[in-house]
């Protein structure tokens, strides 16, 4: 081995060893290592941030903006009311979240799909009261292996196609990868599903899914029925299914004004009626946007949305001595003076009867308010009130769902037929949503994992250096002198280990463009067909389950997962075995030597 060779080796071994001791968060651990490889002259100082711009790296980010626009416009709670129930057990929702994963992942970029489903299951964990890292890792593993049943599903195999068109004249088909792909998908779905999750380490006490606010955040609320609205005429029993679904409880009904008795459940709803309800804030802006219903101060809404102006919610304690205390928000005139509406009321073991906006407000509540994007710390500070904890609080732009999911839709089928390149396509949905008025310019930065990207940004340019210094070929070399002799079965198999290996340190596009000449080269000196090499090649560097910087989706979940470096291969490893295990007689059959 060379001197730089030497030294790459060293520098992967340290980062794996500190990585996994986890005394060290990883982006510092990353970042250290390229920093330690430039001083050492292995890696060229011109290129030591390349992997900052690199596509990977951009996706990542680009991901995880489009998938807070996905939520802000209401399309994460299209598909959580249709298809997820946040009271269904921990094993079932992996198995439904998996399928739907998997299936998505087969027809579109398995980032993209992805991006799609995590915050659903975000949200899941959140309404169900359990750490998000116990599902967004068989979510990720999932969306992986749908991947790999079709042409456009993953990178690698859209790179295996292109390899065998130079090699041997034609490209794979669509639908070539389906017949193993398939087979070792629905094999790996099934024991992610029914094992794997059980294997991820449960977070100390369980509490981490849980809002540290939720004993104080419950809210007295109001909404109203607005004019054409489709509950117009049903009865206000008729909400009771939406009402449970959202976790909101129906406390009554106030008709001009005048708070009637009772729970009115048989009562015909009308334009104008406002519901008197009991919620969490974000309870009650799934359950406004899933109806469609409106702000109690409907006026001020519809002149704030004229204005052009963004709403959000923040929540504020009133002291003793604030401004509203012992005061109604309609008494200090807080809509006219400061646009901003009072959502919600929460006075533990008090009872408060009436309009809110006529309510006295007392030391100790707690508000929800709704004000003009911008005007928070004007409206806290005019109130004299105390800001509580920043709990990442959003108005659902509802009306704009099917604008936000058209545009991504519309990004995932230009990327996956080629017509633009996936990094592209989000950034240009990106855009959109931020021209639209999904999501606002100063908060796009707030939705990346910067921790994420830095870790993605300083592992690529060591992965390029271990390429470029023969590091790679070394490895290729090594493999070929294993294999000399052995069976065609074993000889697959040891190509499926050493290139999931490589995948899972190097980035799996860069491991498909190392491992399939060698899976060649192979089949050429064994006299056989090199299909089954580059079908074992294709399923191999896709399953990198062992860290998170071997696939897109596994670095996307580290940040909101909450999972260190050595969390993966605890599913990972078995996963790996049973993929090796599925897929070379499923190779052997279908793509016979």
């Amino acid at each position: 081995m060379t001197s730089d060779q030497i030294i790459l080796f060293s520098l992967f071994g340290a980062v794996f060893a500190l990585l996994l001791w986890g005394r060290f968060r990883y982006d510092l651990v990353a970042f250290g290592a390229l920093m330690a490889g430039v001083v050492l002259g292995v890696v060229p100082a011109k290129n030591a941030f390349d992997g900052f711009g690199h596509p990977a790296t951009l996706v990542v980010a680009l991901v995880l903006v489009v998938s807070a626009g996905l939520v802000r416009s209401g399309a994460v709670l299209l598909i959580t009311r249709t298809l997820v129930d946040s009271t269904r057990a921990l094993g079932a929702h992996i198995a439904l979240m998996g399928g739907v994963g998997g299936l998505l992942s087969a027809f579109m970029n398995n980032v993209a799909a992805l991006a799609l489903l995590m915050p659903v299951d975000i949200q899941t964990a959140r309404k169900a009261g359990r750490a998000p890292g116990l599902s967004l890792m068989p979510l990720s593993f999932a969306t992986i292996l749908g991947g790999m049943v079709t042409l456009i599903g993953t990178p690698p195999n859209i790179i295996i196609a292109a390899i065998r068109e130079d090699a041997l004249g034609a490209p794979f088909a669509m639908f070539d990868f389906a017949p193993v792909g398939g087979i070792t998908a629905l094999a790996g779905l099934a024991f992610v599903a029914l094992i794997g999750w059980r294997l991820i380490p449960r977070p100390e006490g369980g509490e981490e899914g849980r809002d540290p606010m939720a004993k104080y955040g419950t809210y007295l609320a109001e909404l109203t029925v607005p004019a054409g609205s489709k509950l117009i005429g049903q009865r206000l029993r008729a909400l009771d299914e939406a009402a449970e679904q959202s976790d909101v409880a129906i406390l009554g009904l106030i008709r001009d004004g005048k708070r009637r008795y009772g729970t009115q459940r048989n009562t015909r709803l009308e334009a104008g009626d406002t519901l008197v309800l009991e919620a969490s804030p974000e309870a009650l802006d799934e359950f406004r946007a899933a109806l469609d219903l409106a702000f109690a101060d409907q006026k001020r809404e519809e002149r704030l949305r004229a204005e052009g102006a963004g709403l959000s919610k923040i929540e504020v304690v009133v002291p003793e001595g604030a401004r509203i205390e012992g005061k109604s928000a309609q008494a200090i005139g807080l809509n006219w003076r400061r646009q901003a509406v009072l959502m919600g009321i929460s006075r533990s073991g008090r009872r408060i009867t009436g309009a809110l906006r006529k309510a006295r407000i007392r030391a100790g509540d707690i508000l929800l308010l709704l004000v003009p994007e911008g005007s928070e710390a004007e409206v806290t500070e005019w109130l004299g009130v105390l800001p509580l904890a920043e709990r990442g609080l959003a108005v659902t732009v509802n009306r704009k769902v099917w604008l936000a999911i058209g545009l991504f839709g519309a990004a995932v089928a230009a990327a996956s037929f080629g017509l633009l390149y996936l990094p592209v396509a989000l950034g240009l949905v990106v855009v959109a949503y931020v021209l639209a008025g999904i999501l606002r310019l100063a908060e796009i930065y707030d939705h990346i994992s910067w921790p994420v990207v830095v870790l993605l940004g300083s592992m690529i340019p060591l992965g390029a250096a271990l390429e470029s210094s023969g590091g790679t070929e070394l490895i290729a070399g090594w493999l070929v002198g294993l294999t000399a002799g052995l069976p065609a079965w074993a000889i697959l198999t040891v190509l499926m280990v050493v290139t999931m290996s490589l995948s899972d340190v190097l980035n799996n596009t860069a491991t498909t463009i190392v491992a399939a000449p060698i899976g060649i080269e192979m089949a050429r000196a064994l006299g056989v067909s090199p299909d089954p090499f580059l079908m074992a090649v294709a399923i191999a560097a896709s399953c990198a389950f062992l860290t998170p910087i071997g696939h897109k989706n596994n670095t996307l979940i580290l940040g909101p997962g909450g999972y260190r470096f050595g969390d993966y291969w605890r599913m990972g490893l078995p996963l790996e075995v049973l993929v090796v295990a599925v897929s070379i007689p499923a190779i052997l059959l279908f793509w016979p030597l």
